[in-house]
């Protein structure tokens, strides 16, 4: 076992008695405004790992610094966290010791490098390099949430505007039918159906489809559900380019981060298998981290899995051979995340048209219905 792996088990084995021993002097229990205030964010670690590599950088120690954050930290919980940190350190454990004993807010990924940096000397380089992580990592993920969000606005309103169609508008029009339904069309039928049925059952209509949504939204969170969802996601045609794209560039990014910085490789595939955020990609890295282990290259290891393409396990192949894994992983994921932002770019503009094309065959739907009998009835009394 290195020296690297031997300080992570100590960290997590300290958390592990500290949580369970009799006695404690620290107290575990948490008061009411613990459990309402919500937790750090993403963006909160980021600044806070921001600030801390500035001021080791400027020569103040690691104790000092904690304090100086803490002080300035507005979220009661993460001001907690950190003077916990500061106690921690003055007590004896070091940094990356620390950090473990809050494993719910500081990630594997971050343990791990901080637990590098300490063996290294280099621990203002390993901020900024995490700063660098966290800041593209935030990067990518308002690419995806900002290309999701676009079609579920057009989504939402299609919607509505249906739904206010169908409720407020249609029985208007509709009123001129009444007592002539034999001679009504079979799309005007149809739409005089689902009107009358959403405006006297609105009750059932409403509430049912809340209850669709959240049981699927439940669905996706069990084992079963989510592995299912994440199947999906790889094979919606233009989902799956994005999520695809998503997938490549997260787990490459981060197995060229925790390279470069020296943590062993198993523990890079590991923590590279938890971060990926799709159970296919992560039964892969867990199938190459089982290989690995084995002596097995990585390269190799990689070749009989479908998900990742055959150009980026040449280019693994040759960083291993010539020892520059750790740039060959930086400049693939650099590639995927140029090709996943053309990626998003090209998806938002294709679903704009095909949404206004559907939202055009459904107004386009509900005219026909209205206009189709005026025209039947004006022929047939022309025909008398």
């Amino acid at each position: 076992m290195s020296l690297l792996q031997r300080t992570i088990q100590n960290a997590q084995t300290t958390m592990a008695g500290r949580s369970t021993a009799p006695g404690s002097s620290r107290s575990t229990s948490k008061t009411l405004t613990d459990y309402l205030e919500s937790g750090p964010s993403r963006k909160d670690i980021l600044n806070f790992t921001n600030q801390l590599a500035v001021m080791v950088r400027a020569g103040i120690s690691l104790q000092d610094a904690l304090e100086s954050i803490a002080s300035q930290m507005q979220k009661k919980r993460f001001r907690k966290i950190l003077m916990d940190l500061k106690e921690r350190i003055e007590a004896g454990q070091s940094f990356s010791q620390a950090l473990g004993e809050h494993g719910d807010v500081f990630s594997d990924l971050y343990i791990n490098m901080v637990a590098a940096a300490e063996l290294s000397g280099s621990l203002s380089m390993m901020l900024q390099r995490l700063v660098e992580y966290l800041d593209h990592e935030a990067e990518t993920r308002a690419q995806v949430i900002t290309a999701m969000v676009y079609p579920l606005i057009i989504a939402i309103m299609a919607v509505s505007a249906t739904t206010f169609l169908l409720i407020f508008v249609l029985p208007r029009f509709l009123t001129v039918f009444a007592g002539k339904e034999h001679l009504l069309p079979g799309p005007t039928k149809i739409i005089m159906t689902i009107s009358g049925f959403m405006r006297h059952y609105w009750y059932v209509v409403f509430p049912s489809i809340i209850a669709v949504m959240g049981a699927f939204w439940y669905f996706i969170h069990t084992r079963v559900g989510r592995e299912w969802w994440d199947a999906m996601k790889l094979r919606i045609p233009l989902l799956r380019r994005v999520c695809n794209c998503l997938y490549i560039t997260r787990g490459l990014h981060t197995m060229g981060v925790l390279t470069n910085a020296g943590v062993p490789i198993l523990d890079t595939i590991a923590i590279t298998a938890r971060v990926t955020g799709n159970q296919l990609f992560e039964r892969m890295w867990q199938g190459v981290h089982d290989e690995v282990r084995q002596g097995k290259k990585i390269a190799p290891s990689l070749s009989p899995y479908e998900l990742m393409p055959t150009g980026v396990i040449q280019m693994i192949s040759s960083g291993e051979e010539s020892g520059t894994l750790a740039e060959v992983l930086k400049d693939v994921a650099e590639f995927y995340n140029r090709e996943l932002r053309t990626v998003i770019k090209t998806v938002t503009s294709m679903i704009e048209p095909l949404m206004i094309v559907v939202m055009g065959f459904i107004v386009g739907f509900i005219a026909m219905s209205i206009i189709l009998p005026i025209f039947k009835m004006s022929s047939v009394a022309a025909g008398h």
